[in-house]
């Protein structure tokens, strides 16, 4: 990783590039995924699992007996800490209820909106060599809360057909309804338009690469709504003369071992603390387990020396993922974010905290999307309702004004609607 030094804002869209996959190429080849999945259900979702994850099969949900023998295989210590963080989660997702709303907007016309739980919700998580099962929580736990009848859950089996038994364990403690060995795009093709083994969800929830997240959003076109654009991971790391370089480089390692195509950027007013990040950064990452594809992820990510007056700006530029502000004062340089899915305050706040047990949700929006999109919380389980009633009252006090908007727009039936009735009230 290279220290660049002052650059100018011109070069902030180069230097802070996501990776990418041609476009054309990945939309082409999901594309004829959904369109095989749509057309011939279980069948091309077996075949695409035999070819893309080794596994041949014709029936893919989860059994009751593999529930049972994955619980058995998690271990005690692990299970306790599942437990502590979908407590800690239920009590952070239980606090974003929301309330009724009720007001009379004029006298005699009452509003009223109800928040009213999706019915049927797809989980995706993600396996391969790192299986997420803290995302389970992170979706199913507040699907419950929120009151969702049909708790869905897609994951990729390993070769052998087994699913990791943290993921089964997790999915079974935190209410989720199904669980099928299904990933990538056929597994969100699945749940988008109903195969004879999986049910149709009405919303697709989960990160994934860029195949499952160009999948989404190819589905939502067609009538499956998304909790947002959730890629690849990344995190943005900001520092100052009074920061600690080893967490700073922890950090930065612990969003670069995701995968290769995850991204990491260090922003620092002190050319020293870069420079001493840096260096603990090559020596944590020579003890990864998961070092060749954290050393990929580097390769595309930077160390950044800006002047202090700058730091807000290209916070809210990139709008990361993830913000972690380990400086002198990170809430008053928090007050000034606008763009980021989670931000972690102080020395003692690692972004680890928020993968897994703080409360917050970790299902965020990554690509630059938090400039527009929420992290997932109760309120993406959930749709709102309006309500409104009017009395003869009401509609007198109102009546005239919507008969000359829509008048003024030319729509003849929408006035009659409202002079029908009103020509029979009482005069007040």
């Amino acid at each position: 990783m290279q220290i660049i030094k002052y650059p100018e804002r011109k070069e902030w869209p180069e230097l802070l590039a996501r990776p990418q996959i041609e476009q054309a190429s990945l939309r082409e080849q999901v594309q004829i995924i959904l369109d095989d999945v749509k057309r011939n259900g279980d069948e091309a979702l077996s075949r695409y699992t035999k070819i893309l994850d080794g596994y041949e099969t014709k029936s893919f949900k989860v059994s009751e007996q593999e529930f049972a023998e994955a619980e058995k295989q998690v271990s005690e210590g692990l299970k306790d800490a599942i437990k502590t963080a979908a407590e800690n989660i239920q009590k952070f997702h239980e606090a974003q209820k929301p309330q009724d709303l009720l007001t009379e907007t004029t006298p005699g016309i009452e509003c009223r909106q109800k928040a009213v739980p999706i019915n049927a919700v797809g989980l995706y998580i993600p396996g391969g060599t790192a299986p997420l099962f803290s995302s389970v929580l992170m979706m199913a736990i507040p699907a419950r809360i929120a009151g969702c009848r049909n708790i869905v859950m897609c994951t990729p089996p390993r070769k052998d057909g087994s699913i990791d038994p943290a993921i089964l364990f997790a999915a079974k403690y935190s209410g989720v309804t199904q669980v099928f060995k299904a990933g990538g795009a056929q597994a969100i093709a699945a749940m988008s338009y109903g195969t004879e083994s999986i049910s149709k969800v009405d919303k697709i929830f989960g990160p994934g690469n860029q195949y499952v997240t160009a999948a989404k959003q190819m589905v939502f076109l067609d009538g499956t709504a998304i909790d947002m654009p959730a890629g690849p991971s990344e995190v943005m790391v900001v520092v100052d003369e009074t920061s600690n370089p080893e967490y700073a480089a922890a950090d930065l390692l612990s969003q670069a071992e995701h995968g290769t195509d995850s991204q990491v950027v260090l922003v620092s007013s002190d050319e020293g603390m870069a420079e001493k990040t840096r260096s603990f950064l090559l020596k944590q990452l020579d003890q990864l387990p998961r070092k060749q594809a954290a050393s990929k992820a580097l390769e595309k990510s930077s160390l950044l020396i800006l002047k202090k007056e700058d730091i807000t700006g290209i916070i809210n530029f990139y709008a990361p993922e993830h913000l972690i502000l380990s400086t002198k004062d990170p809430e008053a340089l928090a007050e000034k974010v606008e763009n980021a899915g989670s931000v972690f305050l102080g020395a003692f706040t690692p972004e680890s905290l928020g993968d897994y047990a703080s409360g917050t949700n970790h299902v965020l929006p990554t690509n630059g999307s938090a400039k527009a999109f929420s992290g997932v919380n109760l309120d993406a389980f959930m749709k709102k309702i309006t309500f409104q009633k009017a009395t003869e009252d009401g509609l007198r006090r109102i009546g005239d004004a919507v008969e000359t908007m829509a008048a003024a727009e030319q729509l003849e039936a929408h006035r009659m609607a409202v002079a029908v009735r009103t020509k029979n009230l009482k005069p007040s």
